[in-house]
């Protein structure tokens, strides 16, 4: 599961719909793997104005990527070189193969395997 992918997700808890504490779904135990992706600058400086970069932060943090700025960079900053190839390594190159994603609300986990995230929920949940 590629960490750009998690920061589009939220708890599918019916308890937990509309509420600010069911995103970002925290990591725990989570097994990262490195895939060599080739570097794609423009598409990083394109996405970056999708993400919810509070969620980023924290789940950059969580994972122990210390090089990410704690706001969202200006349109200058994406002409830093080393931040986009940061960014890059954190969004595309960075998977989780194994752990878990956690609901800040309700503290359901999501069990992540061989990459997929599972996200049936049982049908008291829905």
């Amino acid at each position: 599961m590629k960490l750009l992918t998690v920061n589009f997700l939220t708890c599918a808890v019916k308890t937990c719909k509309g509420s600010a504490a069911a995103f970002p779904l925290h990591f725990r135990d989570a097994e990262l793997e490195m895939q060599d992706v080739e570097f794609q600058p423009n598409f990083i400086r394109n996405i970056i104005a999708r993400v919810d970069w509070s969620g980023l932060h924290t789940m950059a943090n969580e994972l122990n990527f210390s090089n990410i700025p704690e706001t969202k960079p200006e349109a200058e900053a994406l002409e830093n070189e080393q931040l986009l190839r940061d960014l890059h390594r954190l969004l595309l190159e960075t998977q989780v193969a194994e752990g878990k994603l956690i609901c800040g609300k309700c503290g359901h986990e999501y069990m992540i395997k061989e990459g997929i995230a599972n996200f049936l929920l049982p049908s008291h949940l829905v």
